[in-house]
């Protein structure tokens, strides 16, 4: 393990105006997104909506890290390119999911643990040889009004979470350590601020416990946001003030950055939530993004696997891209969305 290598990394996926594509859906997941266009899924089709994203030129002005799928590292361009090399040829570090996704937690109902420890130690040994720089491990945390999630819970993903980033630095690979509060639910944003709280805690504790070196690592957290069903909505700076709040008391500055998953949340407002804390800075860690749908969601639109969209699925893209790179120094504002995206270079 090369302590000074990692950190070396880490900074190197949040440099300035830089974050995280999550690029890393699950099969069942893609299936849904290529419902939404009519577009069937197949190993194919996805790898040509990859290799759209990945190829999309001017990207690495904004993305500094592609977190990609088991099937995603192992396919490559037309031209016979591997995606992996593909990305660090531009600049931009190849990731992976590791993570094997979140089943019932036994005894708990209403609570879920993430799988995947097992064999990850020889996991990560391979995904290194294919050329992943970093990897994603995802704890989901349900959330309610009262009683979820339980305390065993929250302390059950924080333990796997930290044996998991141990392991990646073990490997040399830069953990993203994410534990998710869901946006599910008529929660208000004072009830998932004390559970995010509660979260960030226990999973920094057990990072410590673990000898998890943090200068080396990213946080993937969600941002502290009102539940979708509930009535009272929050403003961008009633969440930045939120979220920065519990991001102070529980996160330690050596963490070189926090990159947000969107958790659902419209294109738009995952870049103003973002803008939103920036403006608010400085801070002592890189407050940056790791978004999936957020990012995507006005390339699948556009492009509908058909060829003949396949430049101004990129446009969208880049423009997408480039709108989150603005928020990252808080000079992001809502009138920039009716720009054209040369303006925003």
């Amino acid at each position: 393990m090369n302590i000074d290598e990692l950190k070396s990394l880490a900074t190197a996926i949040v440099a300035e105006h830089k974050g995280v594509l999550a690029a890393d859906e699950s099969g069942p997941t893609i299936k849904k997104r290529f419902d939404s266009v009519k577009l069937e899924s197949t190993e194919e089709t996805r790898r040509r909506y990859r290799e759209i994203l990945f190829t999309t030129r001017g990207i690495e002005q904004a993305i500094g890290g592609v977190i990609l799928f088991d099937e995603t590292l192992r396919q490559a361009t037309g031209d016979g390119i591997p995606f992996a090399e593909l990305l660090s040829r531009r600049g931009i570090m190849p990731g992976i999911k590791v993570d094997q996704g979140a089943k019932a937690l036994a005894l708990h109902s209403g609570n879920k643990i993430t799988e995947g420890l097992d064999g990850l130690r020889e996991r990560l040994a391979e995904y290194k040889q294919l050329g992943a720089k970093f990897a994603k491990w995802r704890a989901v945390i349900e959330i309610d009004e009262h009683d979820i999630p339980s305390a065993y819970a929250i302390r059950a993903n924080a333990h796997a979470l930290a044996r998991y980033a141990a392991l990646c630095q073990e490997a040399g690979i830069v953990p993203i350590v994410e534990p998710e509060v869901l946006m599910d639910g008529a929660h208000g944003i004072e009830r998932c601020k004390a559970v995010t709280s509660q979260v960030l805690e226990a999973v920094f504790s057990e990072l410590d416990a673990h000898g998890v070196v943090f200068e080396a690592m990213l946080l993937k957290p969600n941002m502290v946001i009102p539940g979708k069903k509930c009535v009272r909505r929050a403003s961008e700076q009633e969440v930045a003030e939120a979220t920065i709040h519990c991001l102070a008391n529980y996160v330690p500055a050596a963490v070189p950055g926090i990159v947000f998953l969107s958790g659902g949340q419209s294109p738009e407002d995952a870049t103003g939530h973002l803008n939103a804390m920036n403006m608010r800075g400085p801070h002592p860690w890189q407050l940056s993004f790791s978004y999936g749908r957020a990012l995507q969601e006005p390339v699948l639109a556009t492009w509908k696997g058909l060829e003949s969209n396949v430049v101004a699925a990129q446009m969208a893209f880049l423009k997408r891209c480039l709108l989150n790179g603005l928020a990252r120094a808080g000079t992001y504002t809502r009138d920039m969305e009716a720009t054209d995206f040369q303006s925003l270079k």
